[in-house]
């Protein structure tokens, strides 16, 4: 199994974003879980895929030639794949992953996790996606997509399919027991 990993290129100011990082890395190596993500060393991208790396695991980043350039690509991944535009480099995550989970973050992150689930919602592909939820991070979020669904903008079955977790064991059991929704547009008949 191969997951795309989103999350902070920033470390936050919560000590136990970097810990949970940390573990759900060492989960991955040691369970022969491969890792697909953003290919730079800073942050908890960094901290995640070194310790995917120090337990034996393998780590497949995707890099734009722009960031290469700033020196933000991550030294020793199992593979590097560098690619022109954000664009490019996030169908290339989505292409090579099974699965998609996203970790404490800012920005970019939401945009990455949103987008492979708008698609899995749309059906362009039956992968389960998560949002790992250490110490609530992602409750207030949650709360606004609840909001979307009371008023009729999102289907309860689109918001039911994030698998949320807060340990290792719990995103892979989430991730193993997926069924993937009908998706938005399939005519009925």
């Amino acid at each position: 199994m191969k997951v795309a990993v989103y999350c902070g290129s920033r470390s936050g100011n919560e000590p136990l974003y970097l810990e949970k990082a940390r573990e759900l890395g060492e989960f991955f190596g040691n369970n022969g879980i491969d890792m697909v993500f953003g290919g730079g060393h800073v942050g908890l991208m960094g901290i995640v895929a070194d310790a995917v790396l120090a337990n034996g695991g393998k780590v497949y980043g995707v890099i734009p030639q722009h960031l290469v350039n700033r020196e933000l690509a991550h030294p020793g991944l199992t593979e590097l794949h560098v690619v022109d535009s954000m664009h490019e480099r996030k169908a290339k995550m989505a292409e090579l992953a099974d699965g998609f989970v996203a970790l404490p973050g800012g920005i970019g992150t939401l945009e990455e996790i949103f987008e492979v689930w708008t698609w899995g919602q749309l059906g362009i592909h039956q992968k389960p996606c998560a949002l790992y939820n250490v110490t609530g991070f992602y409750d207030s979020l949650l709360e606004m997509v609840k909001t979307m669904v009371d008023s009729g903008f999102v289907r309860q079955k689109y918001l039911d399919m994030i698998v949320l977790a807060d340990t290792p064991g719990a995103l892979i059991e989430g991730f193993k027991s997926y069924k993937a929704p009908r998706e938005k547009w399939i005519q009925a008949g």
